[in-house]
């Protein structure tokens, strides 16, 4: 007798099987049940932070803002378009800008300059990085040219520069490799000072300016910027010294100034040339207190005349000061000093280096050079002591490991010391 197998349904019967629900009536009319509530939207960002128990906010919960919410006043239009960046540092961005736009437009297709993709941020910095490996840039300017692009693209559209900064910190391995050098101004120390004044006439109102200025800049190691800003009523002249304010600096992004009292010394003549200096100010006039304390002079003496639309006034130009303090290192005979060039940041080298030989602490150094509070720029920018390539550090150790072993010293020197060796 043959076994029975049952059958393997087929899909007809597999489809007839699927279609049987167990269900229950209900009767004609009925909505169904009721649908599920929308769960709620939570917005939520990487920078959302949470307590125990605490929801994040609700994605619909947004500000009631209005159309008045995002206008300004004609007044405040016109304030935000005054400047609010140095005037050099104003001049060296838009040079930077203008040659980025030039860049882009030159392109085939052409890029959009602002806001630029970071596609565009970094093959612009490939390019002068290109440049720079033929010579014509050195790693810290692309740096200073890039920086300066960035900051002007808008804030919520900047560029990732992750990548291009790789490839300059690469580059700027190569290049220090390959000997690659930072220019650095020569350091104008006392004793080079006190040279460049020196040769400087005072007798006359053009030397009277120059030789305060060279004191001035050394004792309150001013950049260039600060020394064309600063105005006739931020110097108090005392017996016994100055008292100088700074009312603002390079590192004092919030205004808020920095004042500082600088003892007189006999080498330098702080107070008798600065007294000479603004009694020839107010010779000509010129010694009201808002007016600039150093003014450019005529050959003859008198105050050069500008136009009344000068964008700064009276006040001379950072770039002349650099070039008059460079004049007078010239003519000193100290163009250079161990190879490096004398510019106006000299002398704010010069001191900060004096005074780290006298063995100043860092932190003095900062308020005295309005350095950040915490930053080593002082000690691994402005530390140029001349001759430090050439010196042997080795010499500083004593002779024979010091007075322990002074006996040691005293029988090298003994001329009888073979015939008394046992």
């Amino acid at each position: 007798m043959t076994e029975q197998r049952p059958k393997r349904p087929t899909a007809a019967t597999a489809a007839t099987e699927l279609d049987i629900v167990d269900a229950e009536l209900v009767p004609d009319g009925w909505p169904g049940p009721p649908a599920a509530a929308p769960q709620p939207r939570y917005l939520i960002t990487q920078h959302t932070m949470l307590g125990p128990g605490e929801l994040p906010p609700l994605a619909r919960q947004r500000p009631a803002w209005t159309d008045a919410d995002f206008r300004l006043t004609a007044e405040d239009v016109a304030d935000l378009d005054e400047p609010d960046l140095a005037e050099n540092t104003i001049i060296n961005r838009d040079s930077t800008v203008r040659a980025f736009e030039a860049w882009c437009a030159a392109q085939d297709p052409p890029r959009l300059a602002n806001p630029c993709t970071t596609a565009t941020y970094t093959s612009y910095g490939l390019h002068p990085i290109r440049r720079g490996k033929a010579g014509e840039f050195k790693p810290d300017s692309v740096g200073q040219y890039m920086s300066r692009i960035w900051n002007w693209q808008p804030m919520d559209l900047r560029p990732d520069p992750s990548r291009f900064k790789g490839r300059l910190r690469a580059w700027r391995k190569e290049w220090v490799k390959a000997g690659g050098e930072v220019d650095r101004a020569a350091a104008v120390t006392i004793t080079y000072n006190l040279r460049i004044i020196g040769a400087v006439d005072e007798s006359t109102n053009i030397g009277k300016r120059d030789a305060f200025l060279a004191a001035l800049a050394y004792s309150n190691l001013h950049r260039e910027s600060e020394l064309a800003d600063l105005l006739v009523k931020r110097v108090k002249v005392h017996d016994t010294g100055l008292y100088v304010t700074t009312a603002t600096s390079k590192t004092d992004q919030a205004g808020a100034g920095a004042g500082r009292f600088i003892q007189d010394r006999e080498d330098l003549q702080l107070v008798r040339r600065a007294r000479a200096w603004l009694g020839v100010l107010r010779e000509l006039g010129a010694d009201g207190p808002d007016e600039p304390l150093f003014r450019a002079l005529t050959v003859k003496g008198n105050l050069v005349k500008y136009p009344e639309d000068r964008k700064r006034g009276k006040r001379m130009r950072p770039g002349s000061l650099n070039e008059r303090l460079q004049a007078l290192a010239d003519r000193a005979g100290v163009p250079y000093i161990d190879g490096h060039k004398v510019r106006s940041h000299s002398w704010r080298a010069g001191a900060n280096t004096d005074m780290i030989e006298a063995g100043v602490s860092l932190r003095e150094r900062n308020v005295a050079g309005r350095w950040a509070d915490g930053s080593h720029t002082a000690d691994t920018v402005y530390d140029r002591r001349h001759g430090i390539g050439t010196r042997d550090p080795l010499a500083a150790v004593p002779l024979y490991g010091g007075p322990a072993h002074a006996a040691v010293a005293d029988a090298r020197r003994d001329p009888g010391a073979e015939t008394h060796a046992g």
